[in-house]
């Protein structure tokens, strides 16, 4: 399935290779393509030597290489194996705006090619891409866009906070293609939670996947990092949530009183200070994973409306790690996953145990 939107359209397009001489010079020797050089004295004889001549100049290397896809593949496998580079080196290709597909630049590596698509690799930056503040795609095509999305952005408007949203971002995104696109709101993370979300692009689309998300959603594994150690390895907490007058979310002590939450952690790591736990939702209510965590003993690190009386990295330690779910016009399962952040692994280095 060919996608339409991308961050931008490249402004530059594949040089012609030309001789080294000007365009003045080059208007001299049409019919000849090589620029000769002349002497301010004349010569007694008139010869083809080499040495009357000045150097041949190579022609100007291209700036930039085109290939036609003959069969359906990922953009990134695909400029694998096709420009001798390692993985990595193509992953930066593509970070840096290098690439485009049918003339529009892409930094998304599981962009999905189909048979006669064109991509083109720059040896410069084919275009100044919408500068994001806080998020990057990491898949998009004609129904959903799927972002990970930093700590401290917003997934929508808030009454403080209307216009560096995520919601706000990716429809000036994808309205880069056609102004009356939009995106729809298919489910949130907390401003301070950073990981994988996903919006749809249609209505439609919005509707079929929230009327069946438990159905549609195959995971959604977070990493928590909280205090203390947890001593037993793996848990389940049920309970049934509900919201304070301060906006919190409490476990009532009354069975059916509430909505039903059902959360299942495994520790993956833990010392003397913090434990770093893989986190699985059953359900998902507002705060559940933050509310469950204080339920036992073990608030997220940084989460001071929760319990949390530390902030040793900074932000909260919350990240969605793990996004799968069945696409809502293929079928096909897509699942995407990300790297556990850095400031949670970092308290578990030897220094820290």
């Amino acid at each position: 399935m060919k996608k339409r939107n991308s961050y931008a359209s490249p402004t530059g397009k594949p040089t012609q290779q030309r001789g080294g001489g000007s365009n003045r010079n080059n208007s001299k020797h049409r019919n000849h393509g090589l620029e000769h050089a002349t002497s301010s004295k004349p010569t007694k004889h008139t010869t083809n030597k080499s040495s009357q001549h000045a150097p041949i100049k190579a022609p100007a290397k291209p700036q930039a290489k085109s290939y036609t896809v003959e069969q359906s593949s990922e953009l990134l496998n695909f400029l694998i194996a096709h420009i001798n580079m390692g993985r990595n080196a193509v992953k930066s290709v593509l970070a840096r705006g290098q690439v485009s597909v049918n003339n529009k630049a892409t930094t998304v590596y599981n962009f999905q090619l189909e048979p006669g698509d064109i991509v083109t690799v720059s040896k410069e930056k084919t275009t100044d891409a919408p500068a994001f503040v806080g998020l990057r795609i990491i898949h998009e095509d004609d129904h959903v866009i799927v972002i990970n999305k930093d700590a401290g952005l917003l997934s929508v408007a808030s009454p403080q906070e209307k216009e560096l949203t995520a919601y706000r971002q990716l429809t000036a995104h994808v309205r880069q293609s056609h102004p009356a696109n939009r995106i729809f709101v298919v489910h949130r993370l907390d401003r301070d939670t950073s990981g994988v979300m996903m919006f749809a692009k249609s209505e439609h689309v919005q509707q079929t996947l929230q009327n069946a998300w438990k159905e549609n959603v195959q995971e959604r594994i977070y990493v928590a990092l909280v205090e203390g150690t947890v001593n037993k390895p793996e848990g389940t907490i049920s309970s049934w949530l509900k919201e304070s007058k301060t906006l919190k979310m409490y476990s009532s002590p009354y069975p059916n009183d509430g909505q039903h939450a059902v959360t299942h952690y495994k520790v993956l790591q833990s010392n003397r200070q913090y434990s770093l736990l893989e986190v699985q939702l059953e359900t998902g209510r507002k705060n559940q994973i933050r509310a469950h965590m204080e339920d036992i003993g073990h608030p997220i690190v940084g989460d001071k409306k929760y319990g949390s009386k530390v902030r040793t990295i900074g932000r909260l330690g919350l990240h969605a790690r793990v996004l799968s779910f069945t696409h809502p016009t293929t079928g096909k399962v897509l699942r995407f996953e990300t790297d556990i952040p850095k400031k949670f692994t970092n308290l578990f280095a030897p220094a820290n145990s």
